[in-house]
């Protein structure tokens, strides 16, 4: 909705309130206005006025602006460091990974960090922290198994026979 404001002459214009909004995609929204207002010829004041924002922002967003227009205010289209791990190189960890942990050399199949973390070093030649490896298992919607404790000597047969005969005569009645 936007929101009207009077000029000195009493007549009104209508202007957006400020964004509010943040991140990485309402901060380029907010840049690429900016240029649009840097062509129309505003000032730098009112632009900051305008998009509710500090004149400092303003101030190094008309530097940009100057040297490459508009594109050179659209900014990265990915935000921090590139994944060390490329597409391909995930697909080769994943088939790793979905093979087992005994098929990649581990004395049980069980999947721990440390051992994923490994098995990324193996196939990429890429280290990671094992507490990083969570990470990257999420971001590639991997979710964590936990196997059920068991033990190998367990006896299906004497428990149904305990919980049966010697748990009823532990347990009593009134």
């Amino acid at each position: 909705m936007a929101a009207s404001t009077a000029t000195t002459a009493g007549t009104r214009r209508s202007t957006p309130p400020p964004s509010n909004a943040r991140g990485a995609k309402a901060a380029r929204q907010r840049r690429l206005r900016a240029g649009r207002l840097f062509e129309q010829g505003l000032s730098q004041a009112e632009v900051a006025r305008r998009l509710g924002t500090s004149p400092q922002n303003v101030s190094r967003w008309h530097a940009k602006w100057r040297q490459g227009g508009r594109v050179a205010l659209a900014g990265p289209t990915r935000l921090g460091r590139p994944p060390r791990l490329s597409d391909s190189d995930w697909r080769r960890v994943e088939r790793a990974l979905l093979a087992g942990a005994q098929a990649n050399g581990f004395d049980t199949d069980l999947w721990t960090l440390p051992r994923i973390a490994e098995v990324i070093w193996r196939t990429c030649g890429v280290s990671y922290h094992p507490g990083h490896v969570w990470w990257l298992l999420r971001r590639h919607r991997w979710s964590p198994q936990r196997p059920a404790r068991r033990a190998s000597e367990r006896d299906e047969a004497e428990i149904a026979r305990w919980r049966a005969e010697e748990w009823p005569r532990i347990k009593g009645g009134r």
